[in-house]
């Protein structure tokens, strides 16, 4: 199966530039934990919820003050949505990811896939490696 099939389509990007209180009040309004970050047509980070609550809050910082630039992780790892389900869990795993950009053949990100949809596409024991790379604590 390929990504194309499992991903959430229409996932949009934010400029490094937005604050973080808008960014955790688009994430309630769409249920997410991530949102990407880019910069001059390019992906160029991620803002997860942990993200925020580490960099951001949990650092003592001036929530007020930050943007996305200040929380972000940058070097966005991402699939294209031709590759396999199996090859992006591969990725996920290896680079121990829950969420993964999906980009089209002219390089625009058109979807992300999650770790729950690994775990309703993928077998059972992908599902199962990818979650448990993924989940296991920092070494």
């Amino acid at each position: 199966m390929k990504v194309k099939k499992m991903m959430h389509q229409g996932v949009q990007w934010v400029s490094p530039n937005t604050p973080i209180r808008a960014l955790a009040k688009t994430m309630r309004q769409y249920d997410i934990g991530a949102i990407p970050v880019g910069e001059n047509d390019r992906l160029i980070g991620m803002v997860t919820d942990r993200d925020i609550a580490i960099r951001g809050v949990a650092n003592g910082k001036d929530v007020s003050k930050l943007t996305a630039r200040d929380v972000m992780t940058k070097g966005v790892i991402w699939c294209r949505e031709s590759d396999s389900v199996k090859s992006a869990a591969s990725l996920m795993q290896g680079k121990r990811l829950r969420r993964l950009p999906v980009i089209d053949a002219n390089k625009r990100m058109v979807g992300m896939l999650a770790l729950g949809d690994i775990s309703h596409a993928a077998s059972r024991k992908t599902a199962a490696k990818v979650t448990r790379a993924v989940s296991a604590h920092h070494r």
